[in-house]
């Protein structure tokens, strides 16, 4: 049962990653759009793609929790606890782009679209230490 639940897991975290990595580069988009419709379009993509990936992360987040049932050492282990920091930095990060999808829906976001470069750029700082610990199990 565990293997199963694993690679569900990695399929719905290799699909939330997939959203959080296109989603900021709609927001680039946005804050470089000159026109009205150009605007209006991106407003429906951003808004469409993060309710899709939102589920990915239930899903994720979900089943990372199950696996800690099945397997409750996984607790004790020093690369658990960073692992799971980090999961809690990007389910922020996630709510975060929701922020983002509203102010930008309702013309209130001031960001530039160097700014928005930048901040497409923090899920990778969380997916590479993950993968990491995962796979090395360093402490």
């Amino acid at each position: 049962m565990l293997l199963w639940v694993k690679a569900f897991h990695v399929i719905f975290v290799v699909c939330w990653f997939a959203g959080l990595f296109y989603l900021p580069r709609l927001f680039v988009y946005h804050a470089m759009a000159e026109d009205r419709a150009t605007v209006e379009q991106l407003k429906v993509m951003e808004r469409k793609l993060f309710r899709f990936v939102t589920p990915f992360a239930v899903l994720s987040v979900g089943l990372g929790l199950w696996m800690l049932v099945l397997v409750p050492g996984y607790l004790a282990m020093g690369w658990m606890h960073a692992k799971l920091a980090l999961v809690a930095l990007l389910v922020a990060y996630h709510g975060w782009c929701g922020v983002h999808v509203a102010r930008l829906r309702d013309d209130r976001d001031t960001h530039t679209h160097r700014w928005f470069r930048v901040f497409n750029e923090l899920p990778v700082l969380i997916l590479f230490p993950v993968v990491i610990l995962v796979v090395v199990k360093p402490f």
